[in-house]
């Protein structure tokens, strides 16, 4: 085109305009909300957003501020918090604006989301589209409130429990944003109804279907067919928020809420929550589901046959899988180019049993302070490096003693990557990849959002708490006790060196089975066991109302020159500085109390 006829184009084009749009033109980079409505693609960013702020964490965090390990990374924010810096202004553990953003994304997203042409030439695809979207939406908005539930719920000085303020729509320029806290049970029961409205408009799982006699009638009267049904609810949106995930974010609320710290104003009973964690396994097949190999597989088979399937028996839902090595730069003790980051400490050490099944406190147990890692449960050294386990071929030495390579780097306390307590992590690392940069072997991760056995002992827990070690009070099938005698067996408690069952069975098991609080401190064990270093810890310790300020323990091992005999030291190797009379609930940041004069404090912060 001519330079003149350009110029003329222009001059007709802006003849068109109006002089407000002459003079205020639009920003160019600024979509409007019009085009949401015609892109598809525009719209769904916004539930991508919400997706974006999922709080959970994919390493090893929050474990070093409780009694299960502690961090040679001295300007770490964990660390400093648990030795005394934990504040209003200052807290590590905050959800608050990455949740409350996250459920302004979905509220939003939620007031547009009928208007968008997400398929306007078939009328079932266009419903299917808006079912499933809204369902994702719904269930987010109850993840993100379980979080700040979890973070932020708790007693002000009215005495009152209390959650957040409830958002259920999107806030503009014309908001209150001077907002009350709404009360614990309140945000329970908006829990369950994002929940529920996820459950009815999603399906179970995502899944192609064969024929179309599996299609819904309601899409079916709709016109709705194979092809379509399955590129809406399909195998390619695997990984999306799920009908069974929603389940499972409701059993993890109704948990919480019948928690100690909650229970006396949540609402919820341990009943509830017992039938809630139930509807979960009666989906997986109830104890026909339990995983066999989902103590040790889900972290390291799963990484190894999941690249070619979404599919594992202990994972209901995970990450995207991603290569890299960074955990193992983290977490590998320096003889294998870490930094030895997450140290266990010996507390966790202690609460692994003998192989016996018996507690290594027993007098029964035949433990033996000066060789304490023989005959322990065998969970032990799949989780933790102790003294002369070998990794990568290489001998770690955590004692203070050389290796057989003249090398000190692994001994407790030799420099700032090595371990503070006489352990390293094992868990979540893949002993396949190399973190050496010049020779970095980088391999696939993969991080579970929600593992079953994390919901059989939720499960086990309230139910025992509702009615008893072996009572099935949700006619389910199974009660707390087959549950913890699955997750024992599994771990091959109660069995001789070559894995054959003892003649007397699991002896502690069973009298714990007679003594409800005993199978209470069981279940809790198991659960510290099984789900050690996945950021469980911290907030198990605060719902049980449990002692927060234990000094975290060491292993000091010397070799006499001499003999060679090695002596076993416990020491003393984190003071922690909590204050149960108000630190078993979280505050409110204190930015957002000076703000907002309706949000009340959680009593004890400043």
């Amino acid at each position: 085109m001519k330079t003149k006829n350009i110029i003329f184009y222009l001059i007709g084009l802006l003849a068109f305009c109006s002089c407000e749009d002459m003079f205020e033109p639009a920003d160019e980079n600024n979509r409007q909300e019009e085009a949401m409505y015609e892109e598809s693609k525009y719209a769904d960013g916004l539930l991508m957003y919400g997706y974006g702020r999922l709080p959970y964490l994919t390493t090893t965090q929050t474990d070093i501020a409780t009694d299960d390990a502690v961090t040679n990374q001295k300007n770490s924010a964990y660390l400093n918090m648990a030795t005394g810096t934990w504040a209003a202004d200052n807290d590590p553990m905050s959800q608050w604006n990455k949740c409350k953003d996250g459920i302004q994304y979905v509220n939003l997203f939620l007031s547009k989301v009928e208007k968008v042409k997400w398929a306007p030439s078939a009328k079932s695809k266009q419903q299917m589209f808006i079912d499933r979207l809204k369902g994702e939406a719904f269930g987010l908005r109850a993840l993100f409130y379980y979080y700040l539930l979890m973070a932020h719920g708790g007693y002000a000085d009215d005495g009152i429990l209390y959650g957040v303020p409830l958002l259920t729509v999107a806030e503009d320029g014309s908001s209150d944003f001077n907002q009350p806290r709404a009360t614990f049970a309140e945000c329970v029961q908006q829990c369950y109804a994002d929940c529920d409205s996820a459950i009815a408009l999603l399906p179970a799982e995502y899944a192609n279907i064969k024929t179309d006699s599996e299609i819904p009638a309601k899409y079916k009267e709709l016109g709705a067919y194979l092809t379509n049904y399955n590129l809406v609810f399909g195998d390619k949106a695997k990984g999306l928020l799920s009908g069974k995930v929603a389940e499972a974010i409701k059993a993890q609320v109704a948990l919480l809420a019948a928690s100690p710290a909650f229970r006396d104003q949540s609402g919820v009973s341990s009943e509830e929550a017992a039938r809630l964690c139930a509807n979960v396994l009666k989906r997986n097949g109830g104890m026909e589901g339990f995983d066999p190999t989902g103590n040790k597989d889900w972290f390291m088979s799963a990484y190894k046959t999941m690249i070619e399937t979404t599919e594992n028996p202990e994972i209901l839902w995970r990450e995207d899988r991603r290569k890299n090595a960074s955990q193992e730069t983290e977490n590998f003790p320096p003889t294998v180019y870490g930094n030895g980051r997450v140290n266990p400490s010996q507390n966790l050490v202690d609460a692994f049993p003998m192989r016996s099944g018996l507690p290594i406190t027993d007098a029964r147990s035949g433990y033996n302070p000066q060789d304490p890692y023989t005959g322990r449960d065998p969970r032990l050294a799949e989780n933790i490096l102790y003294n002369g386990m070998v990794l990568r071929k290489n001998e770690i030495i955590t004692g203070r003693y050389p290796n057989s390579n003249n090398e000190s780097f692994d001994n407790i306390n030799d420099n700032s990557y090595s371990t503070r307590t006489g352990y390293y992590l094992k868990k979540l690392l893949r002993d396949d990849v190399n973190p050496l940069t010049s020779s970095l072997i980088e391999q696939q991760h993969i991080y579970p959002r929600i593992r079953y056995t994390e919901i059989y002992l939720a499960y086990a827990e309230a139910a025992n708490d509702a009615w008893g070690p072996k009572v099935d009070g949700a006619g389910v099938g199974f009660s707390a006790y087959d549950v913890i005698k699955a997750i024992r067996q599994r771990a091959g408690l109660a069995t001789d060196e070559i894995g054959m069952p003892l003649p007397e069975g699991d002896t502690y098991l069973e009298e714990c089975a007679a003594d409800k609080t005993k199978m209470t401190n069981l279940i809790r064990n198991e659960r510290r066991i099984e789900l050690c270093f996945e950021n469980k810890r911290f907030w198990d310790l605060r719902r049980w109302q449990m002692p927060i300020n234990e000094s975290v323990k060491g292993m000091q091992i010397d070799r006499n020159e001499t003999t060679g005999e090695l002596t076993y030291t416990i020491i003393n190797v984190e003071d922690r500085n909590f204050d149960s009379s108000y630190q078993w609930y979280g505050p409110i940041p204190k930015s957002e109390v000076l703000k907002w004069s309706n949000l009340k404090q959680n009593k004890g912060w400043n």
